[in-house]
This record gives structure tokens, C-alpha cells and sequence, in this order.
């Protein structure tokens, strides 16, 4: 398994560390709940850090996932924010924008709506596969 160098791995509740610093993983067994799943050792931490993601998670996020997968979660946050600003603008501006500019706010609010709302759906769906 080839570990993804400089990349920011999520631990849960905010912690993040470097890809490349973790050097092992286990799950904790007992005592394990909410904030409580893997022991995280790192090169630079003499204590192992508490993380509240499961051991695969962060291992996936070390290796596995893409530099494409980033990309793609990036572009649907831009999406959504540009559809946040699609939805602050007046109905009448809407209007004259479709008019006068032949931009077609309600139908780029729907078009973004459907897209995201497909993507999020596809996620879920991805993610009950880790239950089967």
C-alpha cells in the first residue's frame, strides 16, 4: 500500500496530521464510543492521539483516496456555495437577468440543486457498500 506523502488526514473534531508522519493505527477495543475508535501513533508524538474515525477511514484517506477524489469534493463545495449566491438573488433580478442577459437563474438553481442532490445520494450509497 503506497501512502500518499504530505497529504492532511482527518482524525475527527478537527484534529488533522500529515500522511506521511502517521505510522500506525489501532483500533481501540476497549473504552471505545463517541470520539473514542483508533489510537493514531505518529513519527513526532510519543503518545498515540485519540481519533474518532475508525482505522480504515483514515487509512483510506491516507492512501487510497485520490488526488482526484479531493478535487471532486472541492468542486461540489464551489457548487454549493455558487448555489447559496443563486438563491440570495431577488426574485426581480432573477427576472431581469433571465430578460436582459438570457441567464437563467431558476433554472440554474434547479439544474445545481439536482446535481447535488444526485452527487450526496451516490456518497451514501458508496458508503452503505462498507456495510455489506
Amino acid at each position: 500500500m503506497e501512502i500518499k506523502p504530505d497529504r492532511m488526514v482527518s482524525l475527527g473534531y478537527g484534529k488533522y496530521w500529515r500522511s506521511d508522519a502517521i505510522v500506525g493505527l489501532t483500533p481501540i477495543e476497549e473504552d471505545r464510543g463517541p470520539g473514542r475508535r483508533t489510537e493514531v501513533y505518529t513519527a513526532t508524538v510519543d503518545e498515540p492521539i485519540v481519533a474518532s474515525r475508525s482505522e480504515q477511514a483514515i487509512l483510506h484517506d491516507m492512501a487510497v483516496a485520490s488526488d482526484e477524489h479531493f478535487r471532486i469534493q472541492e468542486a461540489r463545495e464551489i457548487l454549493s456555495d455558487l448555489l447559496d449566491g443563486l438563491d440570495d438573488i431577488p426574485d426581480v433580478v432573477g427576472r431581469m437577468l433571465t430578460s436582459e442577459a438570457r441567464f437563467d437563474v431558476a433554472g440554474w438553481r434547479r439544474r445545481l440543486r439536482t446535481f447535488l442532490k444526485t452527487d450526496s445520494a451516490e456518497a451514501i450509497a458508496d458508503q452503505n457498500d462498507l456495510f455489506d
